[in-house]
């Protein structure tokens, strides 16, 4: 069975501005991709951090079935958020420590139940420095953003 990866990013001209999100989905057996889909998106008034979620969400949510994958993300706001942050979110309604609505909640929380589905490993990898899957995530996610830039 290969393994799956999700290369994710998200781009905001502004912040907020116009935005926009990419997907790298590679099946992968070994080092060999064997299977491969580019999504994304966009939105004309978002920011930098929704669009990363956008990312994250959109990898999970277009999977059809339980899958084990691998979701690798630049953003450290993403993978901290979803491997620590969200526990005491959740234990404290959807706020902070300090007592605070979480920002983004709406996404926090389709991101939860996109990741109920399935086994998922968050990884982070610093963002433009030459990664090639990382680079072409956000290639996608500037193309996402492109329809809504004046």
């Amino acid at each position: 069975m290969p393994n799956l990866f999700a290369y994710t990013d998200g781009a905001c001209s502004g912040n907020p501005g116009p935005g926009g999100w990419g997907v790298l989905l590679q099946a992968k057996d070994g080092d060999t991709v064997v299977k491969e889909r580019e999504l994304n998106g966009g939105d004309a008034q978002t920011t930098n951090n929704q669009m990363e979620l956008m990312a994250a969400i959109a990898a999970l949510e277009t999977l059809e079935r339980s899958s084990m994958i691998t979701v690798i993300t630049d953003s450290a706001y993403v993978k901290n958020g979803v491997t620590s942050w969200i526990f005491g979110w959740k234990r404290n309604g959807w706020k902070t420590s300090n007592k605070k609505p979480v920002k983004n909640v709406e996404l926090w929380q389709r991101l939860d139940a996109a990741q109920v589905r399935h086994s998922v490993t968050w990884e982070w990898v610093k963002g433009h420095a030459g990664h090639p899957e990382n680079e072409r995530a956000d290639e996608l996610a500037r193309a996402g953003m492109a329809p809504f830039k004046p």
